[in-house]
């Protein structure tokens, strides 16, 4: 494969195949994967570039390239400092949100001979990055927010089980309103305020059962309407 000039906002569409190559540049290279996968070394780290990834190797940065089964790639160079924006502490990764679709499109135009792809591809593409970049910033009030102590959390949850617990209890235990703890929660515990309640009644039933505590104690001390419901709870849980 041979490499194209160092043009500022030059968009080409490229085919890797077997055949090793080498070299570096004195522009960024973002590179988008379309299909197969591109084995990459820069600055002797290795790297996978495969269909719905992508990344930005730096000005000066060589690297090594080869794809044994045949890969492409829609492929920028820029000079744009934007992209250094973009660089920084990246690893080959999910290409952002919106910028698969853009990419696949832009490599059709680019075989279609279309010429707003060339013209206006690279600024939609670092505008599509940047973007996302910026959406996953922590924002200062995000870095300030009130840490929730879910052991804490979970503790005084399994002491209030027989008050039919809800998710604004919680949020208020929290210091939060519900709809931000909800989102906490599925931030920070990976799923909803509700099912991380009933999670929480399950695994304290689940104790309890352990210690060789009745069911209808259990079902009592742990907020299920009967002991028929616990079962019937437990037994989903295992299934």
């Amino acid at each position: 494969m041979q490499g194209t000039s160092a043009t500022a906002g030059q968009l080409s569409l490229r085919r890797y195949g077997a055949s090793p190559g080498s070299h570096s540049h004195d522009h960024f290279q973002i590179l988008l994967g379309l299909s197969g996968t591109l084995e990459l070394e820069v600055a002797g780290r290795g790297l996978r570039v495969e269909s719905g990834s992508g990344y930005i190797i730096a000005p000066g940065d060589r690297h090594d390239f080869e794809s044994r089964s045949g890969s492409s790639c829609l492929v920028l160079d820029s000079a744009q400092p934007g992209w250094r924006q973009c660089a920084a502490g990246t690893t080959t990764t999910a290409l952002p949100a919106g910028t698969l679709p853009l990419a696949r499109y832009l490599a059709h135009a680019l075989e279609q001979r279309l010429p707003l792809a060339q013209a206006h591809g690279p600024a939609l593409l670092l505008e599509a990055w940047m973007g996302h970049a910026a959406s996953n910033a922590p924002s200062a009030a995000a870095s300030r927010r009130r840490a929730i102590d879910w052991p804490a959390l979970q503790q005084w949850a399994a002491g209030h089980w027989h008050g039919d617990l809800t998710v604004a209890d919680l949020a208020a235990q929290a210091h939060l309103s519900p709809s931000q703890f909800a989102a906490r929660c599925r931030e920070e515990r990976g799923m909803g305020a509700i099912a991380w309640l009933r999670h929480q009644r399950l695994a304290h039933a689940r104790l309890l059962r352990s210690t060789g505590m009745a069911v209808a104690d259990v079902a009592h001390r742990t907020g299920y309407r009967s002991p028929s419901a616990l079962t019937a709870a437990l037994r989903r849980s295992a299934g």
